[in-house]
């Protein structure tokens, strides 16, 4: 377990990464509409044919407010929202469509949110079959959502396993009941037994369940009993991550506990080393930050072989150069730019109602951008990275190291000739190794803290 004096000298406000840059340091000076277009056309005639894409689209409804959740999301129990926002979703699809120069292959596609479930399985079905129409899924396609347990249907499970899903991840956050009222997600164990035995019977090859440490009132006994409820249903692979604390983001009703109520600095660390050695006990292997898989999960697999990937719908096993965001607040990313559509829904849909791809902001990457990417990218999925070609050096890279000097004395990191790794140590510690590469945010230390606490 980290010591004291480490947790208190390396807790400091940092970005989850992502991607690189990350979203407050994108320069939109420099962003346009046509300029966006003009990197995914490029990224499209690059990658379509050798690797196809991805899609992330997001679906923002949901019936409660879970205050832990800093997601764009609209709460209703209004159903008719449905299908006036899945062909919205549809032609913004098209309008992407309208520019490409061949049918794209589908490699991805993760339904995010909000709430996916929130959503009836006749509409679902309509927005899978209505993206697929107009291209040709991957030989090794990958589609994934996330249910909430207590809306999951069997229903929703075997549409979408009907539809090519193989891989669902229920969001359980704990099973504490005094937590759960603190975040407002109320979700018996026996609500996420169901959905897990459901998925399994009916062939899903990867059932994910996502934990959350440092919650409201959240205690060392909480966790273990969190865990060993999740060893009994034996998950094929964990997100086990921090909760972030940003009461000053507008909306997201983190103010609805105290400060106090959270578990800080030493006290959040044992909740995060109590945990992960549990989960190591019982078979779940480290992958990359706050992630962890069984070694028959395509996760793990990816990890051993050194080609996991990490974009803004999290690790892959998989990688694509290209990935589309449809819905309201998503972001899609060409590699050589991202693009963030509007978080507004009455926006969202005026925009497409002009016909045009609803993009609010952006980045156009650099050629010194595209080189710290691919640096802190190696870092969050293989723990090292490498400056031995000339390509991959930047004018900066002297001072970076010297920054992380300290952290290898401290045992966290070792830094070679032209390589640096992290130590097991470190891993606690990755996003502060990321941060130091981050040149975009050693030129310009906020003022105000725009990020959650890395430890």
């Amino acid at each position: 377990m980290p010591s004291h004096s480490l947790v208190q000298k390396y807790n400091v406000p940092g970005p989850r990464y992502t991607s690189y840059p990350t979203v407050p340091y994108w320069d939109s000076s420099n962003f346009s509409y046509e300029s966006w277009m003009q990197s995914f056309k490029k990224s499209f005639r690059e990658s379509n044919a050798s690797e196809g894409i991805s899609i992330y689209i997001h679906l923002p409804f949901c019936e409660s407010l879970c205050t832990f959740c800093g997601c764009t999301k609209r709460i209703t129990k209004n159903h008719t929202v449905e299908q006036p926002y899945l062909e919205a979703v549809l032609k913004e699809w098209q309008l992407y469509c309208h520019e490409m120069e061949e049918k794209p292959v589908i490699k991805e596609i993760h339904l995010g949110g909000g709430t996916p479930t929130f959503f009836a399985v006749k509409h679902l079905e309509d927005l899978i079959n209505g993206i697929l129409k107009t291209g040709i899924k991957a030989k090794d396609f990958e589609f994934s959502f996330e249910g909430h347990p207590n809306n999951t249907t069997k229903e929703h499970l075997q549409k979408l396993y009907d539809l090519g899903f193989r891989r669902v991840s229920f969001g359980v956050q704990d099973y504490s009941e005094t937590v759960q009222k603190a975040i407002h997600r109320i979700q018996p164990f026996q609500n996420v037994a169901k959905v897990t035995l459901w998925a399994k019977e009916i062939g899903y090859t990867s059932v994910g369940h996502d934990l959350v440490f440092g919650l409201p009132f959240q205690t060392i006994e909480d966790v273990v009993d969190t865990i060993e409820k999740t060893r009994s249903l034996k998950p094929d692979r964990l997100a086990f991550y921090s909760y972030a604390h940003t009461p000053w983001i507008k909306g997201n009703g983190q103010r609805g506990y105290k400060d106090e109520d959270i578990p800080k600095d030493d006290e959040k660390r044992k909740l995060y080393e109590i945990g992960k050695a549990l989960l190591h006990s019982n078979g779940y292997h480290e992958i990359g930050m706050d992630h962890f898989a069984l070694a028959t999960d395509s996760l793990y697999k990816a990890s051993a072989a050194g080609k996991l990937h990490r974009n803004f719908m999290g690790y892959s096993h998989s990688k694509t150069q290209l990935m589309i965001g449809l819905g309201v607040s998503s972001i899609s990313d060409s590699w050589y730019g991202f693009a963030q559509n509007v978080k507004d829904l009455d926006d969202y849909y005026q925009l497409l109602e002009w016909n045009q791809v609803p993009v609010n902001r952006g980045h156009i990457l650099t050629k010194e951008d595209l080189i710290i990417r691919q640096h802190i990218l190696n870092l969050m999925c293989r723990f090292e990275t490498t400056w031995s070609r000339r390509e991959e050096s930047f004018p900066e890279l002297p001072a970076v190291l010297e920054k992380l000097s300290e952290m290898q004395d401290d045992g966290l990191l070792l830094i070679e000739e032209d390589k640096l790794t992290i130590t097991e140590a470190g891993k606690p510690f990755l996003r502060n190794a990321c941060m130091a590469f981050d040149v975009r945010l050693q030129r310009s230390v906020p003022e105000t803290q725009l990020f959650s606490m890395v430890i």
